[in-house]
């Protein structure tokens, strides 16, 4: 077999000439293993085995790591030290085999574009009008926290400066880890307040405010120091430096941004940029790499800058998203970590000498605490709440992806070497994976909505306004829920006050958007609020007298639409939360994506009581009269017994108001009386009675109770309802239900948002055209402390 001598790049032995090379034998294309041939001498070969080896030890990591609150970067960072010359690159043979000279070479540079990549999406995601809208607090939190470390952090390098060696003390240097020091970074910030579910909390919105400011503040710094190290050989560099910088960041702002709005201006509306321009900004990606890294600015700012200068969320934003974000997270990003674990060496570490680490080690340790510090003074000065003050605090000290990018620049300005570049590492990993746990333990953002307060339909008084949040997912939702609020029956003595609450799902850019419509106008990107609160609108002026229409729109991820509703909820003192449900939500991972996600999360921590209606599209409007449809319309209530079916029934009340309505309640008791809870009893009890002692004189109100031995009776009683002649069907979910009526349904049901009852009454198996609504009254406080405390108890016991 022939042989040839192939040249690489990395780290290998220096020739005659100086020039550092690294030589390995390279073989001709491996005819297969069954032919005698080692895939593993073949370059390509090794790099596919290795980037499948580092990718599976990351996913592995992140699940054993994420009970214990760690951010995916940690998993990430350890991921990549474990294959490097510290653990497994460590054994001559593993690293021969698996990472020789010339796929390191490999590794390094995809790696680098691994950072270009995911520096560029996150300036895509970065919303600069957060800087317009935040407030004088974080504008002063911002500043404070990155002006009081960056001057205590010069003051202590300037100290102990006689013991760093002669590159790291010179004032360029100090001035550019200084500065690192002080700033925390947004694309480093957002990713972890999205795993931490915080992006919608009062303080995740708070952090991104203050992390994107520092950032603008922090950013002249670095560029001022690094300009000086330009400088440093000679003063004309530094002019060019600067002249070059100049030039770039005009051509991003003036040429490329107005390309970009151009293309939104000439995309359809509702419709994705063609595929050819998101190709073209990709490509444009590695371009301003190469300009950057031409004019010798740091190769990494080019990406971030064309990111932050394309127009966040849709069409444009969202498309690059939605159509590279997967790639470049779990492919490229991998390759990223690896080329940072190659350079982490803690045996070279330990060879310099704790001498030779000492100085950056105590600087950077005293930079963590001096960020920490300034941030809590400055969070209590503007009076934030102790626990909230300090939680911002330990998320303005999160490291991640760019301060690794920062130590890699350091490292080829030769500010740093190989022993301080992996301390640096590990004690970003460190500070990442101490502080993120602390964060979730200090605060959590549905605290504030379980209140002592009732805020339910069985309990406002009769000539009381009802304050209902209604949230619409799509135009689809807005038919239905306008019937179900007119059937809902406002009047005179107690009207309605209804917030409207648009869902959008947040794509395309960090951090979610909030809009009352009364203070200010939609976006264009989200015109599709507008038709949805339109037709809101023209309900209202049907009823001006009997409803008062409120309309907003919230961006948000998924998992943290929650907070939105039960915010709005808290604040409008809402005595109902309507939510729509949608069939077929898909789980991803652990997790639960998609409106069922959304509607568990309000089911848990809702201030007030909560309903599901499933839409079956047969509910009409009395507004359009009982003549036009030539009959009135009949309802079924469900009443199991417990909290939830009293609010159900409360709820059926209102409607019985409406002449246009016939109203069928079946109470379900168990045979003997077993398995009561005798407390439960006697309110469900007083509550039927009331019901029944208001409208027994009432013909469009019919009563009756069933009694059942167990679940299979249950069902087969409410089958027998099965005759297509209810448009609406009313059920409580599950609190406080006799568990003798369900006995053996408990593996029926996989939709635990409806409760089995609901469940089934929503199902195909109940082949009747009824909507559903499923109610679920509100949970106190005192009443979700008293349940965790009997977690895992029986609190029926059948007899």
């Amino acid at each position: 077999m022939h042989e040839k001598f192939q040249v690489v790049g990395g780290v290998g032995r220096t020739t005659a000439a100086g020039a550092v090379v690294a030589c390995r034998v390279s073989h001709p294309r491996n005819p297969g293993v069954f032919y005698g041939s080692n895939p593993l001498e073949d370059s390509f070969s090794a790099l596919l085995l290795d980037i499948v080896f580092v990718i599976v030890i990351i996913h592995l990591l992140h699940i054993f790591l994420r009970p214990l609150h760690q951010p995916k970067i940690v998993s990430q960072i350890l991921g990549g030290f474990m294959i490097g010359p510290s653990v497994l690159g460590h054994n001559k043979n593993f690293k021969l085999h698996l990472f020789p000279e010339d796929v390191n070479f490999l590794l390094s540079n995809i790696g680098l574009i691994g950072f270009m990549y995911y520096l560029f999406m996150s300036g895509v995601k970065t919303d600069m009008s957060l800087i317009k809208k935040a407030g004088k607090k974080e504008y002063a939190i911002a500043s404070f926290s990155v002006v009081i470390p960056l001057i205590l952090n010069i003051t202590f390098a300037l100290l102990i400066r006689k013991s760093m060696d002669k590159e790291l003390a010179k004032f360029s240097s100090i001035g550019a880890i200084t500065s690192s020091l002080a700033i925390t970074a947004f694309p480093v910030v957002h990713p972890i307040l999205h795993e931490l579910n915080l992006l919608s909390s009062e303080v995740g919105r708070m952090a991104m405010s203050v992390s994107i400011i520092s950032d603008a503040v922090g950013m002249n710094a670095l560029v001022a120091f690094e300009a000086s190290i330009q400088g440093e050989m000679d003063g004309k560099n530094a002019i060019w430096y600067l002249v070059s910088l100049f030039v770039l960041v005009s051509l991003i702002v003036f040429g490329v941004r107005r390309v970009m709005q151009w293309i939104i201006k000439r995309t359809p509306e509702g419709q994705a940029v063609d595929q050819g321009i998101v190709v073209a900004i990709l490509l444009g990606v590695l371009v301003m790499g190469f300009f950057t890294d031409m004019f010798g600015i740091a190769i990494l700012n080019g990406p971030l800058w064309l990111g932050m200068a394309i127009p966040d969320g849709p069409p444009l934003g969202s498309t690059l998203v939605e159509r590279s974000e997967t790639i470049i997270f779990e492919l490229l990003m991998p390759f990223s970590f690896a080329f940072v674990g190659l350079y982490t060496d803690v045996f070279e570490m330990a060879n310099a000498g704790w001498a030779a680490i000492a100085p950056l080690f105590f600087l950077a340790l005293a930079g963590h605490f001096f960020k920490f510090g300034s941030t809590l003074v400055a969070s209590l000065y503007f009076q934030l709440p102790f626990r909230d003050g300090l939680a911002v605090s330990f998320i303005m000290c999160l490291r991640g992806q760019v301060e690794i990018v920062l130590l890699l620049h350091w490292m080829d300005k030769k500010i740093i070497e190989i022993p301080e570049f992996t301390m640096m590492v590990l004690m970003t990993a460190a500070v990442t994976a101490i502080v993120t746990p602390l964060i979730s333990l200090l605060y959590d953002p549905t605290r504030p909505y379980m209140v002592n307060k009732r805020r339910t339909v069985q309990h406002l008084p009769p000539v009381t306004k009802m304050r209902i949040v209604v949230c619409i997912e799509d135009q689809g939702n807005v038919a239905t829920l306008v019937n179900l609020l007119d059937i809902s029956n406002p009047t005179v003595a107690s009207p309605f006050s209804i917030y409207a609450l648009h869902l959008i799902e947040l794509v395309g850019r960090a951090a979610p958007v909030f809009i009352d419509h009364k203070k200010c106008k939609a976006p264009s990107k989200y015109t599709a609020s507008d038709s949805i609160h339109n037709a809101l609108k023209l309900y209202e002026e049907a009823r001006s007298e009997l409803v008062k229409l409120h309309t907003y729109t919230a961006v948000a991820p998924k998992r943290s639409m929650n907070q939105d509703i039960c915010e709005l909820s808290l604040i409008k003192k809402a005595n109902l939360i309507i939510l729509p449900y949608s069939k077929g939500n898909m789980v991803v991972g652990d997790s639960r994506m998609g409106l069922q996600c959304v509607n568990t999360s309000v089911l848990e921590h809702a201030p007030c009581s909560v309903g599901i209606l499933v839409d079956k599209c047969n509910l009409h409007s009395p507004v359009v009269g009982q003549s036009f449809w030539n009959s009135a319309q009949h309802f079924a209530v469900l009443f199991l017994g417990g909290a939830d079916a009293r609010e159900a029934l409360a709820y059926a009340d209102r409607i019985v108001g409406n002449v246009d309505v016939c109203v069928s309640v079946v109470r379900f008791l168990s045979q003997n009386s077993r398995g009561d809870n005798e407390f439960e009893k006697k309110l469900d009890d007083g509550m039927v009675t009331w019901f029944w002692v208001k409208n027994e004189t009432n013909e469009r109100v019919i009563y009756r109770e069933v009694v059942v031995r167990n679940g299979a009776e249950t069902i087969a009683a409410i089958q027998s309802m099965n005759d297509d002649c209810y448009e609406l069907v009313i059920v409580g979910r599950k609190q406080g239900i006799n568990p003798v009526l369900l006995e053996g349904l408990a593996n029926w049901s996989d939709e635990n948002e409806l409760g089995i009852i609901g469940d089934f009454v929503a199902s195909e198996d109940f082949t009747a055209a009824a909507s559903v609504l499923v109610l679920q009254q509100q949970v106190l406080r005192a009443q979700c402390q008293f349940s965790s405390r009997l977690c895992g108890k029986n609190r029926f016991h059948i007899r």
